[in-house]
């Protein structure tokens, strides 16, 4: 898919080297280049004394090469790297590039087709950009962390990083479109991108809702709470979801379980005075997790388990799909949606191919 492109990148941490993750799955060389000091993400070691699990998911499919980007010598081995690749990745602190010789301006003028992201908190201009940031960071300033709260309104803290996974996405999209268009037209790019104006891009229906209705809940009847569209707990405290918000599926439940009087209470709302909403909870937790998990499989009901992580590989669905694989003794989830990871190697040590590249990078 994009095999022959050739990607440097100078992203430490997540949201970059998720970038290029992408990338890599789909056939791109993705040369990862390192301070002497390494990517922090390797660190601390595992138990099993090599890099951190969060530094091997993200980092398969690519090369490592160390180069000290303050050193002028390692300075010119860079540009000479990227004239004879087609994309770069840095997510440096506004400025920094310029400072280490390896800006947009100066690479450009040796490399007019040069596709170049620079992948940042708040981007590379504006009232933010000099401060730094986090993902929670992001998710609050965009509104979307208003979004998740708890039932006494308490904003909820994720235990996923939203906002770096959803960024590294966006950035590889960004490359991928920006690939495209020099296919077409032999032009490159610079790409800005900034995490904070990922996350408020998935608030457009939010956004116009609320200037229309003052509504700040988005989507109201899927935000709403009602009884066809929730979270039921099971016998055994585990938690089941219930999306059934079409009556033809609501109806399919009802049914299914003989309770053919609830159909009228569809879109009726989840509280306690709600008699029908106390017999859909009473009946959920009269039966277990997995009577359930089956229920849902059989049952067209838009239904399905809220299932821990280390549950998930073992899910029919994701059986099917093969997008999680076992490799040395590790479990790698694909970003390629066909069959699992179809290009595998593990992410590489530091510097494991400095002498092939600079070997490579001469003569240029």
């Amino acid at each position: 898919m994009l095999k022959g492109v050739r990607i440097i990148d100078f992203s430490q941490y997540l949201p970059g080297p998720y970038a290029t993750l992408r990338l890599a799955d789909k056939g791109a060389e993705v040369i990862k280049v390192e301070s002497p000091s390494g990517d922090p993400a390797r660190f601390p070691q595992e138990a099993d004394g090599k890099d951190r699990y969060i530094f091997r998911a993200n980092n398969r499919n690519k090369k490592s090469i160390i180069l000290n980007l303050k050193d002028p010598s390692d300075q010119e081995v860079a540009r000479l790297l990227i004239k004879k690749s087609d994309v770069v990745m840095e997510s440096f602190r506004p400025g920094v590039v310029k400072r280490l010789g390896i800006s947009y301006d100066e690479i450009v003028r040796e490399k007019p087709d040069i596709i170049y992201c620079s992948l940042s908190g708040y981007g590379q201009t504006g009232p933010l950009s000099h401060l730094g940031s986090h993902d929670l960071n992001y998710l609050a300033l965009s509104g979307v962390l208003a979004q998740l709260k708890d039932k006494a309104g308490t904003p909820i803290h994720p235990s996923i990083t939203l906002a770096d996974l959803i960024g590294g996405m966006a950035a590889s999209e960004a490359i991928s479109a920006a690939l495209f268009q020099k296919e077409r037209t032999g032009k490159g790019q610079y790409i800005d991108l900034a995490l904070a104006d990922v996350m408020l891009t998935l608030m457009t229906n939010h956004e116009i809702i609320e200037s229309a209705t003052g509504d700040r809940h988005g989507i109201s009847r899927l935000n709403k709470s009602l009884i066809c569209y929730y979270l039921y707990e099971t016998k055994d405290g585990r938690f089941i979801s219930l999306g059934a918000l079409e009556v033809k599926f609501w109806e399919n439940f009802c049914r299914a379980v003989d309770r053919k009087d609830w159909i009228l209470a569809h879109l009726s709302s989840p509280d306690e005075n709600n008699r029908i909403f106390t017999e859909v909870k009473k009946l959920f937790i009269s039966r277990t997790f997995e009577e359930w998990t089956e229920f849902a499989e059989t049952v067209d009901c838009c239904m399905a388990p809220v299932l821990e992580v280390g549950e998930v590989h073992q899910h029919s669905y994701h059986k099917g799909r093969m997008l999680i694989e076992d490799r040395e003794g590790l479990r790698y989830v694909s970003t390629l949606f066909k069959n699992g990871l179809v290009n595998f190697s593990p992410s590489p040590r530091q510097g494991e191919h400095t002498d092939e590249l600079l070997e490579n990078s001469q003569g240029v």
